[in-house]
């Protein structure tokens, strides 16, 4: 599975991104449990704020018929403790997950994913992004699901997975934004304590356009965070633009409402050919993310939440004129930044 990034040096100059040699969400992983008894239930080593990732690696036994993954407040038996979040993935007939919360020893309304991404005899890589509101599911590397807060996650203090699965590691992560490097803010970024960037209300309004400086080159890295509206009427648009040409070096356009990725240039008052071709559609709708633009001497590179998606060769060379991005359409910008 390809990602973003190996490392970045605080001196730009002497910086370097390799692109493709990485693992994704599990570099820097910390407090990392390796090869638990199952059943396993552990004592959190802190709260679960906005930006804290989870990120579980196993593989589904042959013979599995469900099993679970719980985010509880504490760790009695009897009465039995609330469970905040309970990921339960179940494997009869065309398999299905449910997710639910236990309260005070009764459970509340299940909600239901007939996505099934775990197979049996197969590994998996769960991350499990904590938000502002929500829980955000990934699975190998896919978008899966949004589960809405019923007990406020800092009462989580006890992890939990039970039932028929094979655990290799547990690892967390304080948030999955690139830290120590110098970056320029093309807009006011929300901060909580300790400088770490988590998911509110957007303080951009669309259509957003900036100047960036300096003017884009090779590389030089975007990234732009965001939430996907709830119910998108259509799409979103990234775009880096010549403003003394009008061309349109690079778009971006994740269309919600068909799953396509177009990617295309705007030169010459023309548009060329469409890049359609993507493994996955990487976005749902209210779904959090990071997107990562990398300008390369060739391409551009996009991650999105450290996921390589795509590639887009360069057509429009004249870097010195790229000088602007603008973004629009159905989503909110929480935070954009340039190094």
């Amino acid at each position: 599975m390809e990602c973003a990034f190996k490392s970045v040096t605080q001196e730009r100059s002497r910086s370097t991104i390799n692109w493709k040699d990485n693992m994704m969400f599990s570099n820097n992983l910390q407090n990392v449990i390796h090869n638990p008894m199952i059943p396993y239930v552990g004592t959190l080593s802190e709260e679960l704020r906005p930006g804290k990732l989870i990120v579980i690696h196993g593989r589904v036994p042959d013979d599995a018929d469900r099993f679970q993954v719980d985010f509880q407040c504490g760790s009695s038996v009897k009465p039995r403790a609330d469970v905040a979040f309970h990921f339960n993935p179940r494997f009869k007939r065309s398999g299905h997950i449910v997710c639910n919360t236990l309260t005070k020893e009764k459970w509340g309304s299940e909600e239901i994913t007939y996505e099934m991404p775990f197979e049996k005899g197969k590994s998996f890589e769960i991350v499990i992004m904590v938000l502002k509101d929500k829980f955000q599911v990934a699975v190998n590397g896919k978008h899966l699901l949004l589960y809405k807060y019923r007990i406020d996650p800092e009462k989580i203090d006890t992890l939990g997975i039970y039932g028929k699965v094979q655990i290799e590691s547990i690892g967390f992560r304080s948030n999955f934004s690139l830290q120590g490097i110098q970056e320029t803010s093309l807009g006011t970024p929300k901060t909580n304590s300790g400088n770490m960037q988590t998911p509110e209300a957007s303080q951009f309004t669309l259509p957003y356009v900036a100047r960036l400086n300096p003017v884009l080159s090779p590389g030089q890295t975007i990234v732009v965070k965001g939430e996907v509206k709830k119910n998108p009427k259509g799409s979103f648009n990234i775009d880096l633009t010549a403003a003394s040409t009008k061309d349109i070096a690079l778009h971006l356009n994740p269309r919600l409402n068909t799953k396509v990725f177009v990617r295309n240039s705007f030169l010459h008052e023309s548009w060329g050919e469409e890049e359609r071709s993507i493994a996955h559609f990487p976005f749902s709708p209210g779904m959090y993310f990071e997107m990562i633009i990398y300008c390369s001497p060739s391409a551009y590179k996009v991650a999105i939440n450290g996921i390589h998606v795509l590639e887009y060769k360069h057509r429009f060379k004249e870097f010195s004129k790229i000088d602007t991005l603008k973004i629009d359409g159905d989503v909110d910008v929480l935070d954009v930044r340039i190094w």
